[in-house]
């Protein structure tokens, strides 16, 4: 059987998200599994050249994995004749120069959110990329996420009847870095630099809402900066110029309305670091990055109130765990196979630079609504036009 091998650049590996989710638990992971069958049973082996600003970081990350590959010159490493895909996962402010030389080189392009700064921008590369007739996808891991795939189970098969509602926690306390190393960069915090939870999670919620209960209508935003004065790599003060919490109210289609929460700032009581719950006429459930919790109509207990006396039995034991059903898999890696598998055979992969421009549309609108105190409604994105 012959393998069928596929060059990747891969751009902005040294970064967190780049190094693990991508290069470790995708990449190297489906080369150490000996690649995925392709539709003619030949199996798809990844090659990555990995790119990046620093010579060190990119040598010893390639010796770790056993790689060979990397540059410094994004152009040197797009003209490698195996080359068939650019990757980016660098800082957003990079992302639109990466993406432009690679569909100047003629490469099919999978990146990380947002795809771009600002809303124009973003349509001017799903437009570049649409019209280069080039494939293309954007990464949107958390659809992949075993919770959220029961979930999606869950709504496809009927079980909440009419779904009234969407209440959604993500989040953690990030240390500011003074007693303890803070677990994100400093840019994080910084606006001139791309930094703010807006930008960071309205892409995310934007993909969630629209794709597994139904598209965004309008929505309200209220942000915070609730730590003004933050430490960086180098233990030096900064002042945060960005918001570390969002509270969100989005109206979906059908009347649904959605409330979620994304902060920087929160100490976790809950089981999971992301939970949505999910309030229908025929049941409920709550699910979060890998568990998913249901209770339906006829299991659902009558609570009474009264405050002077203590519960006598436990809310969450009246609840019944979702099966698995099927073995999950990285939800990262899954979405690289469905690529690949798109680059080597065609199959679907509905996910591209239109669908990440949704995302950046709503998360200038969060910040656009927390400006302005208002609430406003989503439109329709044409990418024919500016916006």
């Amino acid at each position: 059987m012959n393998d069928r091998r596929v060059g990747i650049v891969m751009n902005g590996v040294t970064g967190r998200m780049g190094l693990r989710q991508h290069l470790e638990r995708s990449i190297v992971a489906i080369r150490e599994q000996g690649g995925i069958p392709a539709a003619d049973e030949t199996m798809i082996i990844p090659e990555p050249i990995l790119v990046g600003r620093n010579e060190l970081k990119l040598k010893n990350i390639a010796d770790q994995y056993g790689l060979s590959r990397w540059t410094t010159d994004l152009s040197e490493a797009l003209a490698e004749p195996d080359v068939e895909i650019y990757f980016d996962s660098q800082l957003t402010q990079l992302r639109e120069k990466g993406v432009r030389a690679a569909v100047e080189a003629g490469k099919a392009i999978y990146c990380e959110k947002p795809i771009a700064e600002g809303l124009e921008a973003a349509v001017d590369l799903a437009r570049l990329v649409r019209d280069s007739g080039l494939k293309n996808g954007v990464v949107q891991d958390k659809l992949s996420l075993p919770g959220l795939r029961k979930l999606k189970r869950l709504v496809d098969g009927g079980f909440f009847g009419e779904i009234l509602s969407v209440r959604g926690e993500f989040g953690y306390w990030v240390f500011e870095g003074d007693w303890q190393e803070a677990q994100r960069p400093a840019w994080n915090y910084k606006t001139e630099e791309g930094g703010g939870i807006v930008v960071d999670m309205f892409c995310h919620w934007r993909y969630v809402l629209d794709q597994i209960f139904a598209p965004v209508k309008s929505v309200y935003c209220q942000g915070a900066t609730h730590i003004p004065t933050r430490y960086d790599e180098q233990g030096q003060a900064y002042q945060a110029t960005a918001e570390d919490a969002a509270y969100g109210v989005f109206e979906l289609e059908g009347g649904i309305i959605a409330q979620l929460n994304s902060s920087w700032t929160t100490r976790v009581f809950r089981d999971e670091l992301v939970e949505f719950q999910v309030d229908g006429t025929e049941g409920s459930a709550v699910a979060g990055l890998r568990n998913c919790r249901a209770q339906h109509r006829s299991a659902t207990p009558k609570p009474v109130w009264n405050p002077d006396l203590p519960a006598a039995y436990s809310f969450r034991d009246q609840w019944s765990e979702v099966p698995d059903n099927e073995v999950f898999d990285n939800g990262f890696k899954v979405q690289w196979e469905m690529f690949l598998r798109h680059i080597v055979d065609d199959a679907p992969f509905t996910w591209d630079f239109v669908e990440g421009a949704k995302g950046v549309q709503l998360a200038e609108l969060g910040l656009q609504s927390w400006r302005e105190g208002r609430k406003l409604e989503v439109p329709a994105l044409d990418i024919e036009s500016r916006p």
